[in-house]
C-alpha cells in the first residue's frame, strides 16, 4: 500500500475510534446520574447507575486504540474527551442559571397525573446532581484511563504481542475497579448524601457487571481485529501495532 494511502487510512481509523470513545464517553457521564434497579430490571440483586450501560464500549474502545496507536494514543483521546466534557458541563451549568420563562413553568405546572410540578426545579435537580458526579468522574476516569493504558502496554510487552484477550481485559478489571469506587465515592459521598455503604453497595454491582462485561465483549476485540487488518492490509497492521507498542504511531 502506498505510504500516503496508508497514512490516510490509519488518519480515518483513529478519527473513527476517537469519535466512538468520545461520544460514549460523554453520553455515559450526563446519564451517570440515574441510579436503576437491577431487580426491577432483570431479577438481579444491585443497583447500577445509567451510565455503565454504554461505559463497556469505552473501554473497549480504549483496547483497540492502545493495540494500534499505543499508550500515547489513549491518554491523547482520553485528555481531550475531559476537555469536551468540563465544556459540556459548563454550558449545562450555565443554562441552570438561565431564569425560566414563565409560560414554560405555566404549561408543565402539573405532572401526567394531575399533581404539581416545578420543571425548572426538576431541570436543575438532574443536571445540578450531574455536576457532582462530573468531577468524581473526571478524577476516576483519568486515573482509570492512564491506569488502562499502561497496564495494556506491560502486558503485551509481557506477552510478547500475543493473548489480546489477556492484555485487554486485564487493563480493563483492574483500571475499572479503581474506576467504579473513586467515581462514586467523589460524586455522591463527597459532594453527594450517599453513606459509604450505599457508595460500596452500588461500586461493587457496578465493578462485577463491567467485569462480565469486558468478558463477555472479547469477542468484539478478535472482531474488531479481523475488520481492521483488512481496512489497512496485514503488513500495515503489524507495522501499526509494532509503533503502536514502541508509542510512535500517532
Amino acid at each position: 500500500m502506498p505510504a500516503k494511502t496508508f497514512a490516510h487510512k490509519k488518519q480515518q481509523l483513529y478519527l473513527v475510534l476517537s469519535g466512538i470513545f468520545i461520544v460514549n464517553a460523554l453520553l455515559a457521564e450526563i446519564i451517570g446520574v440515574k441510579i436503576f434497579s437491577v431487580d426491577k430490571l432483570i431479577g438481579l440483586p444491585g443497583n447500577l447507575t445509567a451510565g455503565v450501560i454504554i461505559w463497556p464500549v469505552v473501554f473497549i474502545t480504549t483496547d483497540i486504540i492502545n493495540e494500534y496507536f499505543g499508550r500515547e494514543g489513549v491518554l491523547r483521546v482520553s485528555f481531550l474527551t475531559v476537555g469536551l466534557i468540563l465544556y459540556a458541563f459548563l454550558v449545562i451549568l450555565a443554562t441552570t442559571e438561565l431564569p425560566p420563562a414563565q409560560f414554560w413553568l405555566d404549561v408543565n405546572r402539573t405532572d401526567s397525573q394531575g399533581r404539581p410540578f416545578n420543571i425548572d426545579f426538576a431541570y436543575q435537580s438532574i443536571f445540578r446532581q450531574g455536576l457532582g458526579i462530573i468531577i468524581g468522574s473526571l478524577v476516576a476516569f483519568v486515573i482509570g484511563q492512564v491506569l488502562d493504558a499502561s497496564i495494556f502496554q506491560w502486558f503485551r510487552r509481557v506477552a510478547g504481542g500475543r493473548y489480546v484477550w489477556l492484555r485487554a481485559t486485564g487493563s480493563t478489571l483492574v483500571s475499572q475497579l479503581v474506576d467504579s469506587v473513586v467515581v462514586l465515592f467523589v460524586a455522591f459521598y463527597v459532594f453527594g448524601n450517599w453513606t459509604l455503604n450505599q457508595v460500596l453497595e452500588v461500586a461493587n454491582t457496578n465493578y462485577w457487571y463491567k467485569f462480565a462485561a469486558a468478558v463477555l465483549l472479547t469477542p468484539l476485540l478478535y472482531l474488531a481485529h479481523y475488520l481492521i487488518d483488512r481496512y489497512l492490509g496485514r503488513e500495515e497492521t503489524e507495522v501499526l501495532q509494532e509503533q503502536a507498542e514502541a508509542d510512535v504511531s500517532v
